[in-house]
């Protein structure tokens, strides 16, 4: 069976860095460990995410994403920083999700802001609401400032080598039988 990697970013914005971010973390994981991969954002939920008080009331496309998401074997996570937090529609969608369907899943944590001030959102938003859920949260947990990007896309070397010392913290959750992996191990 192969390994599946999927991505979510908690963004309404197109273009953006936070899916940008996502985008890459999940292309290099899926790369390095022979996996499958996919991604989405919060546009990809709507119109029906805002007005779900359950799973079942998403659109058949959304909740097909969200089952997609809860069913990979690996997670990489990323919100946008709004008044020092991860925003309200990325909280809710969070909210609709069953605790024990992400219990001791992989999540690598990523988080985009405008500047440095923000950096701390992973170990105090974001590491606490999935410690919740008792995932296994990478110990490299990935924020990016502006400054970080280059039209659009991660660029910094900075955050690439972070971005690449988070995604090899993958490896011990990936399963040996992958033919992928066989000759690299």
């Amino acid at each position: 069976m192969t390994f599946r990697i999927a991505g979510l970013a908690g963004s309404l914005s197109r273009p953006s860095k936070t899916r940008a971010l996502v985008d890459h973390a999940v292309a290099l994981a899926a790369g390095r460990h022979g996996a499958l991969a996919s991604t989405y954002d919060l546009g990809d939920l709507q119109p029906s995410l805002g007005q779900a008080a359950s799973t079942g009331d998403l659109d058949p496309l959304a909740r097909k994403i969200v089952e997609t998401i809860l069913s990979a074997d690996a997670l990489v996570i990323g919100s946008p920083v709004y008044k020092g937090s991860y925003s309200g529609l990325f909280k809710h969608l969070i909210d609709l999700i069953d605790p024990a369907a992400l219990r001791g899943k992989p999540v690598l944590l990523t988080a985009t802001g405008g500047g440095d001030r923000h950096a701390l959102v992973i170990e105090h938003q974001l590491r606490p609401l999935f410690g919740f859920f008792e995932t296994a949260t990478l110990p490299t947990g990935v924020y990016a400032s502006a400054a970080d990007f280059a039209d659009g896309l991660p660029s910094s070397a900075a955050l690439l080598e972070r971005l690449d010392r988070a995604v090899d913290q993958f490896a011990p959750f990936v399963r040996r039988d992958n033919p992928a992996l066989s000759v690299a191990a």
